[in-house]
C-alpha cells in the first residue's frame, strides 16, 4: 500500500533510526551517569601505578572473624545438652576449701606442736603458779592497826558463829596458831586449801594468827556452811577481845551472817521453781 493510501488518524510506525555518521556523533555530548540513581553501577576510575604499590604494602583489614558452627550447635542437638558439653562443670563450692590442711600424725601432741610455733628463742619454760599463789594473789588481807587484845594467861573469849544450818562454837586462846576443829587439825577438818583460807582470815586481819589457838565445836551443815559458820565465830569472838574491831571486821564483811540457803521445794513442782514439763496432750 501507498503512503498516500493508509486511513486518516492513524500514524505510520516510525523505522529504526540509522546512527548519524561522522561529525554528527563528534557533536553529541557525552552522557553523564545519575548519581541520585543507587542502580547504575559506580564509574571505576583506574588506579594509577604509584597506588597500587602503596596498596600492595598495606596489610588488608581485618575482617570480624566468623564463627565456624561447630559440631556442638548442630541444628538438631537441644540447647541444654549442648551448654552441658560445653563447658565443664564446676566443683561443688566447700566452706574452707582455700584452706590447708592440718593434719596431726599418731602419737603426736597437738598442743606441744602449737607451743613451739609460739616459742621465742630459748626461753624458759614458765611455771603456772600454784593453788595457793593464786588464792594469795585473789585474796589480799590488809592487817589492821592499832588493835589491842589482852593475851593473859587465863584469857578466853567464846563466840558463836553460823552459816546455814552449820553451828560453830569457838574459843579463842592465846598460843601459837593452832587450829583444833572438833579434836581434829584444820587440814584434816577442811582439805580444801581455799575453805583454810577463809577461816584464817579473822586472824590474819588483825594480825594475831600466830598468837593464839582457836578451838571449835561444829554441828550440823556442810563442809562449805561449816568453814563460814566458824569464820563468822572466829570474827564474833575477835569482837568480844577487841570491841573497837567492830568497823574494819564488818567492812571486810567477817561479821555479817550469810543468809544464803537453798529455797524450799514446792508442791507440784520438782524442785524450788523447776517445773515438769508442759504436755498438750
Amino acid at each position: 500500500m501507498a503512503p498516500d493510501d493508509q486511513a486518516p488518524g492513524t500514524e505510520a510506525e516510525p523505522t529504526d533510526a540509522q546512527p548519524p555518521v561522522g561529525d554528527a556523533v563528534a557533536d553529541q555530548p557525552p552522557e553523564v551517569p545519575d548519581v541520585t540513581d543507587d542502580s547504575s553501577p559506580a564509574e571505576v576510575v583506574p588506579e594509577s601505578p604509584v597506588d597500587a604499590v602503596a596498596s600492595s604494602e598495606q596489610p588488608p583489614p581485618e575482617s570480624p572473624a566468623q564463627e565456624q558452627p561447630s559440631e556442638e550447635a548442630a541444628p538438631g542437638r537441644p540447647a541444654a545438652k549442648r551448654n552441658a558439653e560445653a563447658a565443664p562443670p564446676l566443683p561443688p563450692a566447700v566452706p574452707g576449701m582455700h584452706l590447708e590442711v592440718d593434719i596431726v600424725p599418731e602419737g603426736v601432741d597437738p598442743l606441744a606442736a602449737a607451743e613451739s610455733l609460739y616459742s621465742y628463742g630459748d626461753d624458759e619454760p614458765v611455771e603456772e603458779p600454784s593453788e595457793t599463789e593464786l588464792i594469795e594473789e585473789i585474796v589480799v588481807v590488809e592487817p589492821i592497826e592499832a588493835v589491842a587484845i589482852d593475851l593473859a594467861a587465863g584469857a578466853s573469849y567464846h563466840a558463836t558463829g553460823k552459816r546455814k544450818t552449820a553451828i560453830a562454837r569457838v574459843v579463842l586462846r592465846p598460843g601459837t596458831g593452832t587450829y583444833t576443829i572438833n579434836g581434829r587439825t584444820l587440814e584434816a577438818f577442811f582439805p580444801r586449801e581455799t575453805l583454810q583460807r577463809n577461816i584464817r582470815q579473822p586472824l590474819e586481819t588483825v594480825g594475831y594468827e600466830e598468837r593464839m589457838d582457836v578451838v571449835a565445836r561444829m554441828n550440823g551443815g556442810g563442809v562449805s556452811a561449816q568453814a563460814g559458820a566458824l569464820r563468822h565465830g572466829i570474827s564474833r569472838a575477835l569482837l568480844e577481845a577487841d570491841p573497837n574491831l567492830r568497823g574494819e571486821l564488818k567492812r571486810r564483811g567477817f561479821l555479817t551472817r550469810d543468809a544464803r540457803a537453798k529455797e524450799r521445794k514446792k508442791a507440784g513442782l520438782k524442785k524450788a521453781r523447776k517445773r515438769p514439763q508442759f504436755s498438750k496432750r
